[in-house]
C-alpha cells in the first residue's frame, strides 16, 4: 500500500512487549513503518515506541492515558491504534475497526478490517476521515504540528457547533482528557438536553 502526504514517521520499534500483543496485520504493518501522521494531521497511526509519549500506542492502551480508564465503552481488548485530527479514536475490536467519538463516548463500527481502513483513508481522506474542520483550520492560517490535535469550540455534539466552530491546536494529551471529561458529563443526558459549556483557564 502506498502512503502519501506523510508529515511524521515514528522512530524505530523499542517496545517489543506491546508489539507482541498486536494482531498479525497491525504488527506486520508497524514492523514496516512504526506509525505515522498523514494529511497534515488528519490521520495518526500510533507506533510501538516509547518516545514521544503522544505516539506511544501502549500509553493509550495500558498507560496513564488508557482509554479504558476514560471511556466505559472501551475494554482492554480494544486496541486504540490511531486517531483523527480532532481526537476521535480508531479502535481495533477483534478484526474490525471502530471509531470512538471523543465528545460523546459512542463507539461506531466502520465495518472494515485494518488494511481496508487504511486503503479507504488513502482513497478519499477528506470524506472518509471527515477532514473539513482541519481544512478550515488550514484555510484560517493554522498548522497542526506532530503531538497536537484540534480543539473545537463549541463542541460539535451541541447544536451551536453545527453552525460553526472556533478551532485551535492544543497538545494531544490535553485534548484527549478534555474529550473524555466532556463525554463523561453528557453521556447520560437525553437527546435535546440543554447544556452550558464553561471554559476554564
Amino acid at each position: 500500500m502506498e502512503l502519501t502526504h506523510l508529515n511524521y514517521q515514528g522512530s524505530p520499534i523499542d517496545d517489543a512487549t506491546t508489539l507482541e500483543k498486536l494482531p498479525t496485520d497491525l504488527r506486520g504493518f508497524l514492523e514496516e513503518i512504526n506509525g505515522f501522521i498523514q494529511f497534515s494531521g488528519g490521520l495518526h497511526i500510533r507506533g510501538a515506541c516509547k518516545s514521544p509519549d503522544w505516539h506511544f500506542l501502549a500509553e493509550v492502551w495500558f498507560g496513564s492515558l488508557a482509554l479504558t480508564k476514560l471511556y466505559p465503552a472501551i475494554n482492554n481488548r480494544d486496541i486504540p491504534f490511531g486517531q483523527d485530527a480532532l481526537g476521535d479514536q480508531f479502535i481495533l475490536r477483534g478484526k474490525v475497526v471502530h471509531r470512538l467519538m471523543g465528545e460523546t463516548g459512542e463507539v461506531i463500527s466502520l465495518n472494515c478490517e485494518f488494511f481496508e481502513f487504511l486503503q479507504s483513508a488513502q482513497n478519499d481522506p477528506q470524506e472518509y476521515l471527515e477532514l473539513n474542520p482541519l481544512i478550515q483550520f488550514h484555510n484560517e492560517g493554522g498548522a497542526l504540528e506532530p503531538g497536537q490535535l484540534l480543539s473545537a469550540y463549541p463542541p460539535f455534539c451541541v447544536d451551536q457547533g453545527k453552525s460553526g466552530v472556533s478551532l485551535k491546536a492544543i497538545p494531544t494529551v490535553e485534548r484527549i482528557r478534555f474529550l473524555a471529561d466532556c463525554a463523561a458529563q453528557i453521556s447520560n443526558l437525553p437527546d435535546g438536553t440543554g447544556i452550558k459549556v464553561i471554559v476554564s483557564n
